[in-house]
């Protein structure tokens, strides 16, 4: 808990704050997350992914398909969950009177849960908008912008699509929230003390926030590749059916039929985004709030 003698921001500007320094994340790792999606459900298309092929075809700029929905996620996402996270540990402060890691944990868990079911529509944009390049050309559905993606997804499905893989999102987040706050503290504390870097310094928030994204990225890529999947699926024209309906019964049918490591397709490009994208944000973030309390 801060000092409170210390110049404290406004809950405005911490909201503010966690919102732009997502953003400004995701503009750097959007691409990661971009290859992460494709290499995924390549599988579900029925093609091995080539990044060469990827590039001779949709060129390296594709990369960036879906960004417009990635940013508006993380206005939506990154200034709930650390927002919400800030405000709710300090009021269990007032409370209890003390910030443990057990409160931490819970907190980090709920509000990771509440704004990943808030920022949905936006995380299906970006996923559908993000792998339509490698669809055949008469299975795409040549979405024009993230506006033009909210509107016909609610013309088109209705407005229960626009929480397709919500489960799995939410399950991903909590379980980030938890990874995150169980270790990302702890490793920066080691760092801090084995190779005697100073703590919160970018040296520092760079090998916590690696180490801390490799573990929760190894944890949570089955809950990742399971929202990919939700969130791109297509009901059976026969049947009007969708192949998948929920985490544990896509996890079951993927590995049934491709096997349990397929799920882990794109881990690499997953893990970069969630160890970059928390990298820059928090660097981002910090750089925010202390050149406001300097004024």
């Amino acid at each position: 808990m801060s000092n409170n003698n210390a110049p404290q921001l406004s809950k405005p500007m911490i909201f503010a704050t966690a919102g732009a320094g997502g953003v400004m994340g995701w503009m750097v790792v959007h691409p990661f997350n971009t290859l992460a999606v494709r290499m995924n459900l390549a599988s579900t298309q029925g093609y091995k992914f080539s990044l060469s092929k990827m590039a001779a075809e949709s060129g390296w700029m594709s990369l960036y398909d879906g960004i417009g929905a990635g940013i508006g996620r993380q206005m939506v996402y990154a200034t709930a969950r650390f927002g919400l996270f800030e405000t709710f540990r300090d009021k269990l402060h007032e409370i209890r009177g003390k910030t443990d890691f057990a409160s931490r944990v819970v907190v980090g868990a709920a509000t990771g849960g509440m704004a990943a079911y808030m920022s949905c529509p936006m995380e299906v944009s970006c996923v559908r908008m993000s792998n339509d390049a490698t669809l055949p050309p008469s299975e795409r559905r040549n979405y024009k912008n993230v506006f033009d993606t909210l509107v016909r997804i609610g013309k088109e499905e209705g407005i229960a699509a626009y929480w397709s893989g919500s489960t799995p999102f939410m399950q991903r987040a909590m379980m980030v929230g938890v990874f995150q706050v169980a270790t990302y503290d702890q490793f920066k504390d080691m760092y801090a003390s084995f190779l005697s870097q100073k703590k919160n310094s970018v040296p520092n928030v760079f090998c916590a926030a690696m180490t801390s994204g490799l573990l929760y990225s190894i944890a949570t890529m089955p809950v990742e590749a399971s929202k990919n999947r939700m969130a791109n699926q297509k009901a059976d024209p026969k049947t009007g059916k969708l192949p998948y309906t929920s985490t544990l019964q896509t996890i079951r049918a993927v590995t049934a039929k491709e096997g349990f490591f397929s799920l882990y397709n794109g881990f690499l490009p997953y893990y970069g985004r969630c160890g970059g994208h928390t990298v820059c944000m928090f660097i981002f973030v910090q750089m925010m709030r202390d050149a406001l309390l300097s004024k």
